[in-house]
């Protein structure tokens, strides 16, 4: 979304200083920039996605780095900076800071959308399932949203005067700048390149807690332009020598309308998915309470009619150090239960859920394969020996006391 404002906001802005002509005639050098930008996206997804050569982080700083330096020469010379004194100059500065700016804005943000549909898939899942079908109509939803938002936003190029178009692409081309800039300084922090200081781990530590804020600034400081389009719009502007004329304005004014109110819609749409939708989809997950079981010595019974059901069935037993130790148990077959720690290896103690019938990490939202719980490896609870006697699953009470370390 980041990216389809800023190249949008860039090409109206390449189209003004075109003369007001038909998009055939924008600047080159904004058509170039767009499509190696999208080029170098494209192959450095694949290069990424199949192959080990590419440091990512080491990629991404030069690519910012490259997109940082040409903001500075493009926003004061798109202001009218140096113009009358080196024309010809500024011209060509102009127009190489707007290439590389279209050109770095996709090759930083498109490689992760193009890649992001390989994450879809988890082991052993079919492109057949449900699941994936879920993901990639959110996926195409949100490239969708953006999509039509830089198309909206082109469209109604006609409407938008000069300089307001410049301080509008100003502000947001530096709060887009000073994204860049917290992300170039954390990957220094990171590898030491730079002392860490006070000032600089409080910029780092709120750009990082609040990283949908420049997008959100973005999109506030954009707002205006839909409203005062619709506004200059609800009748035709110019004049006419004849009804053929008076038509033709009216249907600019009307796609100018239309095309105002769907930038709004996908602001809106955009805002309640990183806010709403988004805290919906990474709600904390309640666990479900303990189970009654019955301790009898150095074991633990559980009736076998209490667990029979294929469902999962949680469990605590509460150590001599005073530490809640829990575990879950889950009929795998007709000869065959699944019993473990609530915890694994990777994840430690944050537990597994049932959801639609699976078992399901809290923590990383890795589905597991019922069949294998009781086995090590993976994601999978850590195996918790058990025997059948006398109608009840036994679980000895020492292999819970030995756990206690897993749960503190």
């Amino acid at each position: 979304m980041t990216a389809a404002v800023l190249v949008a906001l860039l090409f109206i802005r390449a189209h003004e200083d075109a003369g007001g002509a038909s998009p055939r005639r924008m600047p080159v050098a904004a058509l170039v920039g767009a499509m190696t930008g999208f080029g170098a996206a494209a192959i450095l997804s694949i290069v990424i996605h199949t192959t080990v050569w590419i440091n990512r982080e080491f990629l991404n700083i030069g690519i910012l780095s490259v997109s940082g330096a040409a903001c500075l020469v493009f926003v004061p010379l798109s202001l009218g900076a140096f113009r009358k004194r080196a024309p010809r100059a500024c011209g060509a500065a102009l127009n190489a800071s707007l290439s590389l700016l279209c050109a770095s804005l996709l090759a930083y943000r498109l490689p992760t959308v193009m890649l992001y549909p390989t994450e879809f898939l988890l082991a052993g899942e079919s492109v057949f399932s449900t699941d994936f079908l879920f993901k990639s109509i959110g996926y195409l939803a949100g490239l969708l949203i953006a999509l039509l938002t830089a198309s909206a936003l082109f469209g109604t190029r006609r409407g938008i005067p000069g300089r307001l178009l410049r301080a509008v692409l100003t502000a947001c081309l530096l709060i887009n700048l000073a994204d860049q800039i917290s992300t170039v300084v954390q990957f220094l922090l990171a590898r030491r390149i730079i002392p860490m200081s006070k000032g600089v781990f409080e910029f780092v530590k709120v750009t990082v807690n609040y990283e949908n804020w420049f997008l959100y600034l973005i999109l506030l400081i954009t707002l205006p332009l839909p409203f005062l389009l619709w506004a200059g719009h609800t009748r035709p502007c110019g004049d006419w020598e004849n009804p053929a004329q008076y038509r033709k304005l009216k249907a600019v004014a009307r796609g100018i309308r239309r095309r105002s109110a769907l930038i709004l819609l996908c602001y809106i749409l955009s805002a309640v998915n990183l806010t709403a939708v988004k805290a919906y989809d990474q709600r904390e997950v309640t666990l479900s309470p303990a189970e009654p079981m019955h301790i009898a010595g150095a074991h633990i019974a559980i009736p076998i009619e209490n667990i029979d059901d294929g469902h999962l069935h949680r469990f605590a037993y509460t150590g001599s150090e005073g530490i809640e130790v829990r575990f879950i148990v889950i009929k795998k077959n007709e000869s065959a239960w699944g019993v473990g720690l609530d915890a694994c290896d990777i994840c430690g103690a944050t537990g597994y859920y049932e959801r639609e019938d699976e078992v399901v990490c809290k923590l990383c939202d890795v589905v597991m394969n019922k069949a294998t719980i009781g086995f090590k490896g993976g994601c999978n609870p850590v195996p918790l020996a058990y025997g059948i006697s006398d109608g009840s699953l036994i679980v000895q009470t020492q292999d819970l006391e030995n756990a206690q370390r897993r749960f503190k």
